[in-house]
């Protein structure tokens, strides 16, 4: 009997084929379709968002027909240069939030809708607040699609706020933190490996996983972030730190990526994002992932008395306001250390050696 794959991929369901090999298949309402490549690769990604448009464009059918339904307004996004040009990832993470919101409001007219009516939309999610906001986002680019299209002339979400949530995102690993996981996980390991690369690169999961000698020039590692490369010029230019040098240099010239499976395969940047869970709970770190490296990098540039446009030059972005973040967080124990010594100097007359900004004392 198949067995329903839960999880990422809704709809798909494992079986062994006649050879006894595993298999894919997405099913729906009478839909059909062989999903190939490994379970959760990249290959196996692009195939199930080909399933998912064929399943979504059958389903529609009539509705899609009907101008102006959130059904309608979903088919003309996907197709839009807005979205195209996005990276696979990101599309997968919208898709999830837009089909969620589609299969309950689908038949929905969008040119009916006001601010009632989006907040009646939001109100079951209250009680979660980052689920909430990203419905709210959805909504937004929706609605701001059918502003471009000539199907509203306004858009009824731009008076709506986002709630709080009390949320600082990921979790930014502490130098006790990174010193604790390598010394469970020692130098050789792919585990010393993958958080090295990305704690010295400040490279996100797809890009950690796609990272290989191609990309090395000299003394220097250089590449194009996948998020952003479809639509941005920024190349990422570093030097190779001492600590990652060392982890490259015992590795075979002829890999095809620094983070390859046993297999000689690249790895899918879930397979990272899983193995970094297990490699993190086994060194004790439950609140450790791999984004929270890129901060982690972010903060030890800041801390070291960086510039935001130096700092930007390492995470590849193209705006400082997410370096910013980074930035604040890591100088405010500088700032207040500064402040302290003036206060002092203020009250007494005598001065207190005052820390720079590399956290020495002048």
């Amino acid at each position: 009997m198949a067995r329903r794959i839960k999880r990422e991929f809704p709809g798909v369901t494992a079986y062994f084929d006649r050879h006894r090999k595993r298999r894919f298949r997405f099913r729906k309402k009478g839909f059909s379709a062989e999903i190939q490549g490994e379970y959760g690769s990249d290959e196996f990604r692009r195939n199930y968002e080909r399933a998912l448009t064929g399943y979504r464009s059958q389903e529609v059918g009539a509705q899609a027909t009907k101008r102006s339904t959130i059904n309608a307004l979903v088919v003309s996004y996907y197709k839009s240069p807005e979205f195209v040009s996005l990276a696979d990832s990101t599309k997968a993470t919208y898709r999830r939030e837009i089909e969620r919101l589609r299969d309950e409001h689908g038949h929905r007219l969008v040119v009916q809708m006001k601010r009632p009516h989006v907040v009646k939309l939001l109100e079951p999610l209250a009680d979660r607040p980052s689920a909430r906001n990203n419905r709210l986002r959805m909504l937004r680019m929706l609605l701001n699609h059918a502003v471009e299209i000539g199907w509203r002339s306004d858009n009824p979400t731009t008076a709506i706020r986002k709630m709080r949530t009390g949320s600082q995102g990921f979790h930014t690993w502490t130098e006790a933190e990174i010193e604790k996981f390598f010394t469970h996980h020692e130098i050789g390991t792919l585990a010393h490996t993958a958080v090295t690369l990305m704690l010295h690169t400040a490279c996100s999961r797809v890009d950690a996983v796609r990272l290989g000698w191609q990309n090395v020039s000299g003394a220097r590692l250089q590449y194009r972030r996948q998020k952003t490369e479809r639509f941005s010029e920024v190349v990422v230019d570093i030097p190779i730190h001492p600590d990652l040098q060392r982890v490259l240099d015992v590795l075979p010239k002829g890999q095809l990526t620094f983070l390859e499976t046993s297999g000689g395969s690249s790895r899918s940047s879930n397979g990272l994002g899983n193995a970094m869970r297990k490699w993190c709970d086994a060194a004790g770190l439950p609140a450790c992932s791999a984004h929270g490296l890129r901060k982690a990098c972010a903060t030890r540039l800041a801390e070291a008395g960086a510039s935001e446009r130096e700092i930007m030059a390492w995470t590849g972005h193209s705006s400082p306001q997410m370096v910013q973040i980074y930035a604040g967080k890591a100088r405010r124990g500088l700032m207040a250390d500064q402040g302290f010594a003036k206060l002092i100097q203020n009250e007494t007359g005598s001065n207190v050696d005052e820390p720079n900004e590399n956290g020495s004392t002048k």
